[in-house]
This record gives C-alpha cells, structure tokens and sequence, in this order.
C-alpha cells in the first residue's frame, strides 16, 4: 500500500502563520497536520505501507528542512519517502499527476489540510473508496450521491438541492491508483478544466463511467484546519481525543514556578511557566515561556514569549513575543505585540 500526499499549497487562509511554514506543518496538539493525519490513516488501513509520496511546491518554502521531517516522517512508519514537487499550482488532479512514477498498485491520498477520527475496515472489493462524513450543511461542501447498493454514482459539488448529507473529506482509496492516473492523464491531455484547473473529480467521474465501483468509507470525525478559528477549535478536539487515549502530552522538562496547568494540555519540552494557568484545552511549543498570563484553548508555538496575557482562542507563531490584554489574537512567525 502506498499513501499519497498533495500539500504543495501554502494556505492563504491561515496566514500570517502560513507565511513562513507551511500549513500541513502547523502543530495541532503538539505535532504538525500531516503527521498526525498520515499516522491516523496508517492505523485505520492496518497494513504495511512501503511508500509515502509527499507533492510539495516551491523549494524556497518547502525547503530541505521540510523534506527531511516528512523524510523522518516515513521512515518512522516503516516506509520508504518518494518527494514530488508541483512548481505550478495547477489544481488538485495536476498535483497527483506530479508523482506519477508512483502511481501505481493500491494506494490511499490524502490532502493534508484535515484530521481524521476513524474506526472501520477497508472495503477491499470496491475499486475505490471515498472517505466521507455526514454533514448538516451540505449545500457547503462536494458530496456523494449513493446508489440503492450504496455505490457512489456521482460527485456533486455544493449542491444547491438535496443530494445526499454525506461530503468528501478528501482522502480516496484506490485498488489501482493506475485507473485513475490514467483517466487524469487524459484530462490533462484533453486540457479539461473546471475552476481554471485540472481537478481529480475529472479523473474520478472518467473512473465511473469506466464502470469502476466506488464506496464510501466514513468517518467519526473530521477536523479542518482551513483557518485560524477551526484550527483552534481541531486543536481542542484533538486534546480530548488524545486525553481518552491516556497519552502523555505534558513534557517532564518543562520549568515551572507557581504555575497551574488543567488538562487536557500539550506541553512541548524547555517550556518555562511563571505565575500562570495554562489550560485547559492549550498546545504550548517547544521552548515557549509563559508568564503572569492565563493560556486557554489556544495554540502558541515554539520558542514565543507571552506575558501579562489572557488569551483564549488564540494563536501565536514560532518565535513570536507578545505581552498585552488581548484575548482574541492571530499573531504570525516573528511579530510582536506589546502594550
């Protein structure tokens, strides 16, 4: 089994923490997007993954320390890294396109903007499956229109009247990754855009008419990390989950003089806490020190200084320094804020 990862966008919707690091390595819970979304695909397929492929984009934002996390993120998974980069965002079925030397066999993608809470075998007898969830909006989102055998016989985005409450997530499954890269190489090839790009619901639907079985696989949860409020809100969830499992997410190197910490929290190591409440709910980077400040469900990452502060929903880049009253705050890499 191989898993395919396109995160060659830089997310526009969560900057200012996107200018510098790319989202899929924006820490939720203590570690970025992407690894935890690979780990939890990893568990639910139980099998042994001999590849991950990783798209990337510009190698002066996904630089060498990028590809050697995701690297060490493979490894760790007991797989082999392949890197692919997309220099020209062209859409989502260009992007996959981009690692075609590794389109081939049985292989699950996935766009590493989201988290997955999930628990269900793999139907092996379609030829593919689509990871969805049940949605009270569904006019929002694409979604599945599904046969009286619970086959997926169309893809319909935003519907504007009912079609089903069931919308893709963004994670597929395919028996042969081949079908479908043969159906986007002819939509690339036949120039076949919608949106101005190339889109892998063209290679999809070219599947179906194939007469390609597709199933849905649904999910427990799932958590967007499109922008700063959500990703606050997938950080808190993602706590809890944590916490019912019984992992340990407070480190025992951290410093801290008069300091209260409600679980759930993650507690990165060298983190220093004077004269404040941390939690619940707050992921707190590597080296960060908090001071005479109350942290609740937010995100502050590593190496930031935060005093006189009471913040909640908040979030604070790497390196970042603020000291004020705010409560309601996105602060980016290297900004300061002061009182």
């Amino acid at each position: 089994m191989k898993i395919i990862v396109p995160m060659a966008g830089r997310g526009s919707r969560l900057r200012p923490h996107t200018l510098t690091v790319p989202k899929p390595l924006i820490p939720v819970a203590g570690k970025p997007i992407v690894h935890r979304l690979v780990a939890d695909i990893v568990n639910v397929l139980e099998e042994e993954i001999e590849e991950i492929a990783f798209i990337l984009g510009d190698p002066a934002f996904f630089g060498e320390e990028v590809v050697e996390s995701l690297k060490q993120l493979a490894n760790d998974l007991g797989a082999k890294a392949s890197i692919y980069r997309q220099l020209d965002p062209k859409g989502t079925g260009h992007a996959i396109m981009c690692a075609e030397p590794s389109l081939s066999g049985p292989a699950v993608i996935a766009y590493a903007d989201t988290l997955i809470k999930a628990n269900f075998d793999l139907d092996k007898d379609a030829d593919s499956v689509i990871w969805t969830k049940k949605v009270e909006n569904p006019e929002a989102y694409g979604v599945v229109n599904l046969n009286e055998r619970n086959e997926i016989t169309e893809l319909v985005e935003k519907p504007t009247q009912f079609v089903s409450d069931q919308a893709v997530i963004g994670i597929y499954y395919f028996k042969e990754v081949g079908d479908l890269k043969k159906e986007l190489q002819h939509v690339l090839d036949n120039n076949i855009l919608n949106g101005g790009e190339y889109q892998i619901n063209d290679g999809i639907k070219r599947m179906m008419a194939e007469g390609k079985v597709f199933k849905t696989g649904t999910v427990d949860e799932w958590m967007d990390c499109g922008n700063k409020e959500v990703t606050v809100e997938t950080n808190r969830r993602m706590l809890g989950f944590l916490a019912e499992r019984g992992e340990v997410l407070i480190s025992n190197k951290i410093r801290s003089q008069d300091a209260t910490i409600i679980e759930p929290c993650f507690i990165g190591d060298e983190v220093t806490l004077k004269n404040c409440t941390v939690g619940p709910f707050a992921s707190i980077g590597e080296g960060t020190i908090i001071e005479d400040s109350n942290v609740k469900n937010s995100i502050i990452q590593t190496y930031a200084v935060v005093k006189n502060a009471t913040l909640d929903n908040a979030m604070i880049g790497n390196h970042a320094t603020f000291d004020g009253k705010f409560n309601n705050v996105s602060i980016g890499d290297y900004s300061e804020l002061k009182q």
